[in-house]
């Protein structure tokens, strides 16, 4: 007889006790809590030949995003492929994802993944995997619509569905359908509380609009259910110290950089990301972060010659430029420029995105604030293509902006600025910078009307 996970997808394993242990260590990759390799080990033991336990391990390596795990995705992958006599063609196309994954084709993989869901719509581990291949690639529109297509073959009644509410609720956020978006977050976090993807969905709608004091109660009201023994902790976090930011409170963005956004010297590249993001707004500000950011350069450093992800390779230039580490930025911008002539899906990212957006950094760390302002304007349009969501590569914009005002551009500085203030007319940073390139160009109406509004926020608050 063939056993059936949790969801109703066939597997290959006869051990039903292995099966429990995987349909557990799917539900904690959903919830981000801990320990989902610990509880697929237990699988494994039971049954070395279980093709979607090696699969799970292997997804879990492919979604960190760093090649530090290459060889743990590449164990996993041959052991899976090993076993390809007793697989069925479901569990098959995982293990072709994730071989293309290994060989550097993630969009391939995440194609493979997505081709998985036509006929399998309850994988809910294809599901994960496609969502997150999404956000890396930058494909706002199929963080939406790929779960869109599965969503008829769910209800209250299969396990998980909560999971997958919270799964379009960010895909709706990322396509500015901020309405749904909520509704949909709010409607998996009734089915489960205890859902930080849902939680980071909603977080990035109230971002997005600009709305700190709805942020800030949202994440610190609801901090119990996702942010102890969760590894996406770190990253709802971030988002609260971004709703701190805006409003200017830099004591509370640092406290809260050391004790939970980087409260350990961590080598994982997701963690490193964050930080880097956060101290790098700070550095647009001129704020002293003290040798916060020496650390988070030597971890970056041993990672300068890998090439493996563009998005990884831009907060590293941000922490060698804030360091004034000349030779990492020289040897990080080499690797990109080898990087960029290869031909597989991150040369792409190198070539398009990744290598432009280093040299804008490096040309900001000395000064030259024309050269980067241009480079940013240049990239701006198609910096999706390199992964990450609105919220993260909105410090691009950010520094662009800053770049700008530097160089005495005022009038790109105020369109950017203006660009800005539309989309988040209730952030009091974006007023500021408005107000700040209205002096610049001498436009005394705009300085005042940037001010009326500044004050306006400051008595709403």
């Amino acid at each position: 007889m063939t056993l059936r996970d949790c969801r109703d997808n066939a597997v290959s394993t006869p051990t039903r006790q292995a099966l429990a242990h995987y349909d557990r260590a799917v539900d904690l990759l959903h919830s981000y809590f801990l320990d989902p390799v610990a509880e697929i080990n237990k699988a494994l033991a039971l049954d070395p030949d279980f093709v979607m336990g090696h699969c799970f391990k292997g997804t879990l390596m492919a979604v960190a995003t760093e090649k530090s795990v290459e060889p743990g995705l590449r164990q996993a992958v041959e052991a899976a492929e090993s076993l390809s006599a007793k697989a069925n063609d479901r569990e098959l196309a995982h293990v072709a994802a994730l071989r293309a994954w290994l060989n550097g084709r993630f969009d391939r993989a995440v194609d493979l993944w997505g081709r998985i869901l036509l006929q399998c719509p309850r994988d809910s581990l294809a599901l994960q995997a496609a969502h997150l291949g999404d956000f890396y690639l930058g494909q706002s529109s199929l963080l939406r619509d790929r779960v869109a297509r599965v969503l008829p073959f769910w209800d209250e009644q299969v396990p998980g569905f909560g999971y997958v509410l919270g799964m379009h609720a960010f895909g709706l956020e990322e396509t500015q359908l901020y309405v749904r978006a909520e509704e949909t977050g709010r409607r998996a976090l009734a089915l489960n509380p205890r859902d930080p993807w849902a939680v980071h969905a909603v977080a990035h709608v109230m971002e997005m609009q600009g709305r700190t004091a709805d942020g800030i109660a949202w994440l610190t009201s609801r901090a119990a259910d996702w942010s102890v023994e969760n590894m996406f902790a770190f990253h709802n976090w971030w988002h609260l110290a971004l709703y701190h930011l805006d409003r200017g409170d830099i004591d509370r963005v640092l406290a809260l950089y050391d004790s939970k956004v980087r409260p350990s010297p961590s080598a994982v590249a997701l963690e490193m990301l964050d930080a880097s993001s956060l101290l790098w707004r700070l550095h647009l500000r001129q704020v002293d972060v003290g040798q916060r950011w020496r650390e988070l350069a030597d971890k970056w450093a041993g990672m300068a010659e890998d090439g493996y992800y563009a998005f990884n390779d831009l907060h590293a230039m941000m922490s060698f430029v804030a360091t004034g580490r000349g030779e990492d930025q020289r040897r990080l911008i080499r690797t990109l420029e080898t990087r960029a002539a290869m031909a597989d899906c991150n040369a792409m990212m190198c070539r398009e995105v990744g290598l432009p957006l280093a040299r804008a950094i490096a040309a900001f760390g000395r000064s030259d604030y024309r050269l980067a302002a241009d480079l940013l304007l240049e990239i701006k349009h198609r910096a999706h293509l390199f992964g990450g969501s609105h919220a993260q590569r909105d410090v691009l914009s950010l520094t662009l902006i800053e770049a700008a005002l530097r160089a005495g551009e005022g009038t790109l500085g105020r369109a950017m600025a203006a660009e800005r203030t539309d989309l988040k007319p209730a952030s009091p940073f974006n007023w500021q910078l408005a107000r700040r390139a209205a002096r610049l160009c001498g436009d005394s109406a705009g300085e005042r009307q940037a001010g009326e509004r500044l004050a306006a926020l400051g008595r709403a608050a």
